[in-house]
């Protein structure tokens, strides 16, 4: 009886053509090219020097290694694109001294993305800002910057056409600000993708937005439930916007935990007078009415 064909045997990741092995390498991402891919071989290591494979550095921590470390692979990382990096992501981890170290020998980057960066001020920001003018897509998320950093890079970034400004969305306690919308309107007249998840603005900061920034296409204003689309606005919204996601539509695709928190401790005896009136059921009510001033119950690739 003849035996059984053996399977072929496996592929020999060494011999795969060169623009194969980068495109893999980069799907890794900074921190794995440097602390396992490039310790494979010298074809690899060879391959892992190329400037051209850090166009885009993916620094990420997944909380294996302490900060420090991360921030020194990252400055390897931008030491390697010898000037050339255009995309930067910077997640859980950095500071303004990373940051500077970036933007100085790195002031082509096109794309930065900084998502849950503590440790990165309003000076550090606008310090980095002044010195990316090239830069059209910018994301904070889960950071913490004021009105007047938002300003900064607005002013410093004249080609910006994409902004992430994500934050926590919760109801409780209630909290309207329209400063981050503001300098949006006055800083930012030429974005085309605009996504404010779970913030604070109320619909005033909202209209500032629509009247400033003639080229918006998407705007994603998700858990952002200071926000009432009836009437003129949401009749206005729906014709300026193409693709529009309303306060409450479903989280499903959003990357981060969507998980609306409350604070607990929020102490419903001593409720201001104006959640004592009904209001309708929003979760489930889109129906334009004849009013759009809610101001009687007090009340924020491209991609």
């Amino acid at each position: 009886m003849a035996a059984p064909d053996e399977p072929p045997p496996p592929p020999d990741w060494l011999e795969l053509p060169r623009e194969i092995t980068t495109t893999i390498f980069l799907k890794l991402g900074a921190v794995e090219i440097l602390k396992t891919a490039e310790l494979v071989c010298t074809d690899w290591r060879a391959l892992c020097l190329d400037s051209t494979m850090w166009q885009t550095i993916d620094m990420r921590n997944d909380g294996d290694l302490p900060d420090d470390d991360l921030a020194d692979m990252c400055r390897r990382a931008v030491d390697r694109s010898r000037r050339g990096c255009l995309d930067l992501n910077i997640e859980y981890f950095g500071d303004d001294e990373l940051l500077q170290y970036a933007a100085d020998r790195c002031n082509h980057i096109r794309r930065l993305r900084l998502v849950y960066c503590g440790n990165i001020s309003d000076e550090g920001l606008c310090e980095a800002a002044s010195k990316l003018p090239m830069l059209e897509v910018l994301e904070l998320s889960y950071c913490s910057f004021s009105k007047e950093a938002i300003e900064t890079v607005g002013q410093c970034c004249p080609l910006l056409k994409s902004f992430k400004l994500n934050s926590q969305g919760y109801r409780y306690p209630h909290i309207e600000c329209d400063d981050e919308a503001q300098a949006i309107a006055k800083n930012m007249h030429g974005l085309h993708h605009l996504q404010l998840f779970g913030n604070k603005m109320t619909n005033e900061g909202l209209k500032t937005i629509l009247d400033s920034c003639p080229h918006l296409e998407y705007l994603d204003l998700r858990q952002c439930f200071n926000i009432y689309m009836e009437g003129d606005l949401g009749r206005r919204c729906t014709e300026q916007i193409k693709d529009l996601r309303n306060p409450y539509d479903p989280t499903d695709d959003y990357e981060f935990d969507a998980a609306i928190l409350n604070d607990e401790s929020f102490d419903d005896d001593y409720l201001p007078w104006f959640y004592d009136i009904d209001l309708p059921d929003y979760d489930n009510y889109y129906e334009f009415s004849d009013y759009d001033d809610f101001s009687v119950y007090g009340f924020d690739e491209y991609q």
